[in-house]
């Protein structure tokens, strides 16, 4: 055989083992690459909002807002932990979501429930494919401050700058006994008026500690930004001092209390120790933290697009052509 008709043969050959390779093995030639850049996500915003009040629990209404830019991400999952100031995790939730696609924003609702007391830590936690990506926190502080919906009520004990919320008058004596005129003053600070309101007076003897009376009062409406005053009366021993405890109830719920001293011993007297501590329900804002994460890494793998190794095309035609060019000056 002529050596040019050999050649030819064999690069022929070449051409039908290359063709049927890039037909038969996956990847031998390289599709050209996605124009999508990798995907980028963070935590844009976290917002955070009271849920369920029971008188055990409160549920916290937490919010992702996570930022996506660039091709699709894939195994995004929100994980909202709520720890408490011991640095135990109360309450863990999680969110998945299998894609995302398309720039913007997007919402991932995940409520957590923690008891009604103390503060938290409201930690926010982005995953892309199981690699941490963004953290976002928050502080809670007065939990115990979320009134439950039974104990809800704008009518409370009327708070002075320089008397008591309750006080007393003598209003008889009787062989060594003495009736008490307490008078309670109540405040609406709402906008409708409320009823089905109850007053106990309870007479503590100061150095004993024991209960010498106890009486009870209904209460009528109190109307919307106006103060009630209510009298009871109690009776107890003279020449003695007491503490007049008073406790606002309603359906069998303490919504709120007060004391004040009854000096009736002329050779001492009792103070009422001050020891009233208002607690307040704060909320601080959420701040991300992206310090020490593997974010290239991250990003990566949740925005790469899955390929396998080949030499492409292009490269394939000139391969060939090279091949045919030195099998004809090989000929010669």
């Amino acid at each position: 055989m002529r050596p040019e008709a050999l050649l030819t043969a064999v690069a022929a050959a070449a051409l039908l083992v290359t063709v049927g390779a890039a037909l038969v093995v996956p990847g031998f030639v390289a599709e050209p690459g996605s124009d999508d850049p990798p995907a980028r996500l963070d935590v844009a915003e976290t917002t955070l909002e009271t849920g369920e009040v029971t008188g055990e629990t409160v549920t916290f209404d937490v919010t992702a807002f996570v930022a996506h830019r660039g091709g699709p991400a894939e195994n995004v999952s929100v994980v909202v932990r709520a720890i408490d100031d011991s640095g135990v995790v109360s309450d863990t939730a999680r969110e998945d979501r299998r894609t995302l696609e398309g720039d913007g924003e997007h919402e991932f609702p995940v409520p957590v429930t923690v008891p009604r007391e103390g503060g938290y830590e409201i930690r926010t936690i982005l995953y892309v494919d199981g690699e941490r990506v963004d953290v976002a926190s928050a502080s809670v502080s007065g939990v115990e401050a979320l009134t439950p919906p039974y104990a809800e009520t704008n009518v409370g004990f009327h708070r002075f700058d320089r008397q008591p919320a309750v006080e007393y008058t003598i209003d008889s004596t009787d062989d060594g006994d003495v009736t008490l005129a307490v008078t309670s003053y109540l405040t609406n600070g709402g906008d409708e008026a409320e009823s089905g309101f109850r007053i106990t007076v309870t007479a503590r003897h100061a150095a004993a500690n024991v209960v010498a009376d106890r009486a009870e009062t209904s209460v009528g409406s109190v109307a919307a930004g106006r103060t009630e005053f209510v009298e009871t009366a109690v009776t107890v021993p003279n020449e003695s001092n007491y503490y007049l405890d008073v406790t606002l109830w309603r359906d069998g719920v303490v919504l709120d209390s007060a004391r004040t001293a009854a000096n009736l011993d002329p050779r001492r007297t009792v103070d009422v120790e001050e020891r009233t501590e208002s607690v307040a329900f704060e909320a601080g804002e959420f701040e991300t933290d992206r310090d020490g994460r593997p974010r290239g890494e991250t990003e990566d793998a949740a925005g790469g697009a899955e390929s396998q190794p080949g030499f492409g095309a292009p490269v394939a035609v000139v391969a060939l052509l090279f091949g045919a060019v030195a099998a004809r000056r090989w000929s010669r």
